[in-house]
């Protein structure tokens, strides 16, 4: 044989590729976590099969640490062993072996809330405030958190509505929202609608303020013109080709 026959046929024993190798049940722990339960699938001894396993489950929590109490993690760890032997381990495991079926069951369906609202400006928070409110007995408490409400009320309705609402309309909603139990007493003030418009654009400007040092931010005082470093102002005819 010759050499190049020979340095072939040891690149073809020597070298394997993963798209020949079967695909890894669980890719973060590595084919190599794989390779040793292979190995531990090839033991005929319970007992050493058993020892195996608690090394391999040791090795998995170095390499991906798990999350949640230690009882929980270790429980994890056994569970995804159990995975990357097909659930054909037969060892002493300290917990119960997992059943394949139920991580194949698709998750039930979730509760999405599907009603819509008209006014939604108003946001589930403030909802939340008037069904609270009807529960209450009549009273100064019930009164006061009544004006809050309708403060409360005017505040989002201007945050999207960047105009001017009438005291009337807040009283309205208040009354539609709540089913007639809420109403808004006759002397009652409400916040004006500039303080409130006010307070909006405070937060809003302090939102999109530029932070010092980005693009955009504060100027550069050298911006006036170009400069070399010794600080005078760069002349055309230091470009002037000779």
């Amino acid at each position: 044989m010759s050499k190049m026959n020979l340095k072939e046929a040891d690149r073809s024993d020597t070298l394997t590729y993963n798209s020949n190798r079967p695909d890894l049940v669980i890719p973060e722990y590595g084919r190599g976590i794989h390779t040793m339960v292979e190995h531990m699938m090839s033991l005929t001894d319970k007992v050493e099969r058993t020892k195996c396993a608690e090394a391999i489950v040791s090795v998995m929590g170095s390499v991906v640490p798990p999350e949640g109490t230690p009882e929980e993690g270790k429980h994890k760890l056994w569970n995804q062993l159990h995975q990357m032997s097909s659930y054909q381990m037969d060892v002493d495991s300290p917990f119960d072996t997992p059943i394949p079926a139920v991580r194949s069951e698709a998750p039930d369906r979730l509760n999405y809330p599907t009603e819509t609202s008209r006014a939604g400006h108003f946001g589930r928070t403030v909802i939340a405030m008037i069904e609270m409110a009807k529960k209450m007995e009549d009273g100064e408490a019930k009164s006061i958190l009544i004006v809050k409400l309708a403060n409360a009320m005017k505040m989002h309705f201007l945050t999207w509505n960047r105009k001017t609402v009438e005291r009337s309309f807040i009283a309205e909603q208040l009354k539609e929202k709540s089913g007639g139990e809420l109403i808004l007493p006759e002397d009652a003030v409400l916040e004006s609608s500039s303080e409130i418009l006010k307070s909006i654009r405070k937060t809003s400007d302090a939102l999109d303020r530029k932070r010092p040092g980005k693009k955009g931010g504060s100027s550069n005082k050298n911006s006036g013109g170009n400069r070399n470093p010794a600080g005078n102002r760069s002349s055309s005819k230091n470009y002037r080709r000779r």
